[in-house]
């Protein structure tokens, strides 16, 4: 067979996804369970700290700004250092930082721990993304994503239950049962960052795993997306920073952000509150369900994307999902169609993100993608900031619990509509394709 033939080069790009995609997605696993756990524990950690309704709010959301202050910074370090010792790095300490939540018995500590949490972690996300670029062409790029993005709801899909059944160990030890969860999922983070250090490889060049001709074969395709990358974007990290597209696309991610958070700290409030009970191992296992629905959809869509060339279109449809799927989730009073609504709004928000990713890859590369990425991930993760207080001040204002999630699915509705509206060319993005955006 041609080495270079896009054959063999399909093959390559299946062989990596087996070696890399498997334990990333784990990585990615374990930093959406010690972001998102906090939900499980809300009512328990309440109910022993005395935490009221808005200083719960503010904790949850405060995460991402410590996570976006370091963002840039931690994935310029990446680039500088690789991805093996970085990644160990970002582990060991997010674990660390979470377990320490079990201490946390006072708003001060609430706060400050999850400020902390943020910054420990902050470049995990972007880092991966930057990560894959050295690894996966354009042509493969959103599948690999995809895969990654697995992570999201095979978190609920398995965490969901485990962190349900870890609240029942109260009182063991004499820990509360929220207590046991941080301790646990924050351990099993620091594990897996050291395991990080021993099984990642920076480059196509350091991999022992592909032959000689794949590794030229591999690095061929990535230099030919870097060199039409550098053609059509900005080359260093400062230009990237500043450039329109970045914070079109930051403004973009921040609203689809706005959707995911806002819904993923309170669906387990939201689950019991449909199946009338508290929380525990069966509101954990329900609350599975919109998750494997996500799975599902993640796994076809960008694959189809990919073939078709349909990034766009896709993206906008996904998001419309999203943002009908969490209104009616506030509006439904039957169980059924309120799960049916979560599983619709599941789907749409995390399958959008791969999709959404293949954007700034197509014309960034190097020094620049590592801080235009972390750029737009920082700016973009500030709706996770924003969401729970939003939701709650929605909420509030219009004496209403379904106005926080009305105003969340608005969210998601504008993101499809800027999509649909400033990406009219799907495979090349002019470089005034955002103007409108920035301007207005």
């Amino acid at each position: 067979m041609n080495p270079d033939s896009p054959a063999s080069l399909e093959a390559i790009n299946s062989k990596v996804m087996r070696r890399l995609l498997p334990f990333l997605l784990l990585m990615y696993v374990l930093a959406f369970l010690d972001r998102a756990n906090i939900g499980f524990a809300q009512k328990a950690l309440q109910h022993d700290t005395g935490l009221s309704n808005a200083a719960f709010a503010f904790g949850a959301g405060v995460f991402f700004i410590g996570y976006a202050l370091f963002e840039v910074p931690s994935n310029l370090l990446l680039h500088r250092v690789g991805a093996r010792a970085w990644m160990c790095r970002i582990m060991v300490t997010w674990g660390l930082v979470s377990a320490s939540l079990c201490f946390a018995h006072t708003p001060t500590a609430f706060y400050s721990v999850r400020f902390l949490l943020g910054v420990a972690e902050a470049g995990f996300f972007p880092g991966v993304i930057y990560y894959l670029t050295h690894w996966f062409p354009q042509s493969a790029r959103a599948r690999a994503v995809g895969v990654f993005y697995f992570g999201a709801p095979l978190a609920f899909i398995f965490g969901s239950p485990l962190s349900g059944l870890l609240l029942e160990l109260h009182g063991t030890a004499g820990l509360a049962g929220w207590q046991w969860l941080f301790l646990i999922e924050g351990g099993m983070a620091t594990a897996v960052g050291v395991w990080a250090f021993w099984y990642l490889d920076n480059r196509p060049e350091d991999a022992r795993w592909l032959d000689d001709a794949q590794r030229t074969t591999l690095r061929a395709a990535l230099d030919a997306n870097a060199r039409d990358a550098s053609a059509h974007g900005p080359r260093n990290t400062l230009a990237a920073l500043l450039d329109r597209r970045v914070l079109g696309l930051s403004a973009i991610y921040l609203l689809i952000q706005m959707s995911v958070y806002g819904v993923i700290f309170y669906l387990p409030q939201q689950v019991a509150a449909l199946l009338g009970t508290a929380v525990g191992l069966r509101v954990g296992l329900v609350a599975a369900l919109p998750w494997l629905c996500a799975l599902v959809v993640t796994w076809i869509v960008p694959r189809r994307a990919d073939r078709t060339g349909g990034h766009r279109r896709w993206a906008v449809a996904l998001l419309v999902l999203a943002g009908l799927g969490i209104g009616v989730s506030g509006l439904a009073h039957s169980p059924l169609l309120g799960l049916a609504a979560l599983c619709c709004a599941a789907s749409g928000f995390i399958a959008a993100q791969p999709l959404f990713w293949t954007f700034p890859t197509r014309y960034l590369t190097g020094a620049a993608a590592a801080g235009g990425i972390a750029l737009i991930n920082s700016l973009g993760g500030l709706g996770g900031f924003i969401a729970p207080s939003l939701r709650t001040a929605a909420e509030h204002t219009f004496a209403s619990t379904s106005a926080g999630l009305l105003v969340l699915g608005a969210a998601s509705l504008l993101a499809a509509l800027l999509i649909g509206t400033l990406f009219r060319h799907e495979r090349v993005i002019a470089a005034d394709a955002l103007t409108p955006l920035i301007h207005h």
